[in-house]
């Protein structure tokens, strides 16, 4: 149970930390590709919604038990995107570079599997 805590807590402080800070980089982003003006509502949509679900791993972190199920959707969460710049990266449309962000959302996914295993509830005794 600490483990799944200590992770889930830790993933949501993590994206509280690294996520905000792209609403005002939207000029940065813009630099490389087509800037995130042209679509502001995918752009700060996808940083509401990823922010929405660092909250969601703090409410899984204050009780891993209680909130299991709520583990499966937040692996799809990480292992979504992870599939998706894979894709990109194999078809060729993201560079090695852009691939990169994509590790600590692996790492965190394995975690999230590893404390879902970890916190199956133990079979009653016959």
């Amino acid at each position: 149970m600490r483990f799944a805590k200590f992770v889930f807590i830790g993933a949501g402080i993590w994206g509280l930390i690294v996520l905000p800070p792209l609403f005002w980089l939207v000029d940065v982003t813009g630099r490389l590709y087509s800037p995130p003006a042209d679509y502001p509502q995918f752009y700060y949509g996808f940083i509401s919604v990823a922010l929405a679900w660092q909250v969601a791993f703090l409410v899984i972190g204050s009780n891993p038990q209680r909130f299991r199920l709520l583990m499966i959707p937040s692996m799809l969460e990480k292992f979504g995107y992870v599939a998706i710049l894979i894709v990109l990266y194999r078809l060729g449309r993201i560079s090695a570079l852009d691939f990169q962000p994509s590790l600590p959302d692996f790492i965190l996914g394995v975690l999230f599997v590893v404390a879902f295993i970890k916190t199956r509830s133990p079979k009653p005794a016959p």
